[in-house]
């Protein structure tokens, strides 16, 4: 019996002196913690680029819009339905995996100047599935008077001129997580873009000669 007692505490001592399992324990209490910071920061890079991505999309859509044109014999150029459906069409290819067109919403308007010297958005065409309306008014926003300040805010806000016109372009993109799915909450990536108009464009309307084109009012 007394063997017995001492050979369990010669076993006890020898276990309370091991150290060959102390660096595997520390890891695998660790584990967890590093793996949640790697995918964070994975997830954190994702939706940075997400925001990069989406701000060049503005930037396209504005310009492609504000450089189509129909020329026309004898008369300024003309921007028509097509041109609006393919600069929205060229957002879509240009976002890839992001899938704008199921994830988001693209606003497209037209700034000028009305009648009474004051800031107008003419007309306005959207694409995407998502619904979400322009912070700045729907079409026809400020078409009498001088009450509308114009598009975009505190420094970055744009006027156009007597005569010419602002592509302003507005992104919508809803973000999709690639780790950590349902346990982010709903996040919206808004973006925006101006760019004049590069020629006399007829500023009447936009045209939609035959073949007539869609039109994707909002």
């Amino acid at each position: 019996m007394k063997r017995a007692l001492l050979r369990l505490r010669h076993r006890f001592a020898a276990l309370v002196r091991a150290r060959e399992g102390v660096a595997l324990i520390e890891f695998a209490y660790s584990l967890p913690i590093m793996i949640t910071l790697g995918f964070g920061g994975l997830e954190l890079i994702n939706y940075t680029t997400a925001h990069l991505r989406v701000n060049q999309l503005a930037i396209s859509l504005a310009d492609n819009a504000s450089r189509a044109k129909q020329e026309v014999v004898g008369g300024n150029p003309r921007f028509r339905e097509l041109d609006a459906n393919e600069s929205i069409r060229a957002a879509y290819l240009q976002a890839g995996d992001l899938d704008l067109e199921a994830n988001g919403r693209v606003i497209l308007s037209s700034l000028e100047v009305n009648g009474d010297g004051g800031q107008w958005i003419h007309w306005q065409r959207c694409g995407g599935s998502k619904t979400y309306p322009s912070k700045y008014g729907p079409e026809g926003t400020g078409s009498a008077g001088t009450g509308f300040p114009g598009m975009g805010r505190g420094t970055r806000q744009v006027q156009a001129e007597e005569n010419f016109a602002i592509m302003y372009a507005e992104v919508f993109y809803d973000y999709q997580p690639v780790v950590f799915g349902d346990l982010l909450p709903e996040a919206t990536i808004y973006k925006t873009a101006a760019m004049y108009v590069r020629d006399d464009r007829d500023l009447s309307g936009i045209f939609n000669p035959d073949p007539q084109a869609p039109v994707n009012r909002c």
